[in-house]
């Protein structure tokens, strides 16, 4: 028998946001290529199955459990460095001998992270003024190691997620303002150190953005989104993407796609599940002050979920550089997919399981803490 506060603290509203947006991923997927959505089938079989697991692990119990499965990340890391699979000019995978699946280490740490900064954050909660230089270097070891293992691959889109990702989790739970002022003098006295230190495509991509006529690719994706219209056209009639004009018209740019054939109003409530998602989320962040764990991983889906619709979307129309950033639950492949089933998960546990939340047995803690400092 399922305990019925498990029932009446799980979110039931965040799979029916969750839903209509992989519902419409796989209608478009299916259009395009039958063969893909076959394969986004069995993605969407995974996540699906995974989720159910991993919402029946004790992420509240865990401890020395988190730090393994992060130093096991960074390994695999390691040897996406040592020993990964080349693809499109970089070593992101790492291939299965004898199953021909490959791994993308750069998912599951995103995972690591906000499990290692929950469970910090939980041990050690932020004084009033937020935490100070000490605090703030021993959370950020645990942000930049991956960070820069990321980097060398290289994968300069999926770094600066992870950069964007743990320090907004930081500034969200409190960092004292001083150390924010110190970051920003850091970054830009080493701005052109970072600018020098790109690959030659990294520094195309920027001219590309920043120059008066955009890339090929982007200009594609404007001429097909300016094509659907206000309701959008019809499979046939969709010439952008079905003559092929439109490039990687699946995952990349598949928002361009999607507007064509829905239009300025399909394009308004993809927006307006986002934004509601976005913001769902983040009302779990007031669920209770105390909860940190909940507070972190909240805090980090909704910047995972703003970052790569803002950027996806943001380089389609020409606001962003082209970085190879999915549109969260929508664009075609697993990895990314996966990844959010499984933080939906954490979430969703942190949410049922609140119940034997220990702080609610002991809130004067995090006082007492504070005052032994």
């Amino acid at each position: 028998m399922i305990d019925r506060r498990i029932l009446t603290h799980f979110d039931f509203l965040l799979p029916v946001i969750v839903t209509p947006i992989i519902a419409m991923s796989f209608f478009l997927i299916n259009e395009a290529n039958e063969a893909m959505n076959i394969k986004q089938s069995i993605y969407i079989g995974v996540g699906f199955l995974l989720f159910w697991i991993i919402f029946f692990i004790p992420f509240r119990k865990l401890g020395k459990s988190i730090s393994i499965f992060y130093w096991i990340c960074i390994l695999l890391l390691l040897i996406v460095d040592i020993y990964g699979t080349t693809k499109l000019g970089a070593q992101r995978w790492i291939t299965i001998p004898g199953l021909g699946i490959s791994l993308q280490p750069s998912e599951p740490v995103k995972v690591a992270i906000i499990l290692m900064i929950s469970n910090f954050v939980y041990h050690n909660p932020p004084p009033k003024n937020g935490y100070f230089f000490k605090e703030f270097f021993k959370i950020s070891f645990y942000i930049l190691l991956p960070f820069v293992l990321i980097l060398k691959q290289p994968d300069l889109g999926t770094a600066m997620v992870v950069l964007l990702m743990g320090f907004g989790i930081l500034f969200l739970i409190g960092v004292n303002y001083k150390v924010w002022l110190s970051i920003l003098l850091g970054i830009l006295i080493a701005s052109p150190l970072i600018y020098g230190s790109m690959h030659d495509y990294q520094r195309k991509r920027i001219h590309d953005f920043i120059s008066e006529k955009p890339s090929y690719h982007v200009r594609q994706s404007v001429i097909t989104i300016g094509s659907g219209g206000l309701f959008g056209k019809s499979k046939e009639n969709s010439t952008q993407t079905q003559l092929k004009f439109l490039p990687i018209s699946t995952s990349d740019f598949i928002f361009a796609y999607y507007v064509e054939r829905f239009g300025f109003v399909g394009a308004i409530l993809l927006l307006g599940l986002y934004v509601g998602l976005i913001l769902h989320i983040l009302s779990f962040c007031f669920i209770d002050s105390r909860d940190y764990q909940l507070r972190v991983v909240a805090s980090a889906v909704c910047i995972l979920i703003f970052v790569y619709m803002s950027v996806n979307i943001g380089m389609t129309i020409g606001l962003a550089p082209v970085v190879g950033i999915p549109l969260p639950m929508f664009s075609y492949g697993g990895s990314s997919f996966i990844t959010f089933m499984v933080l939906f998960a954490i979430l969703e546990n942190l949410l049922a399981f609140r119940f034997n939340f220990e702080y609610n047995s002991n809130p004067l803690r995090g006082i007492f803490k504070n005052i032994n400092k």
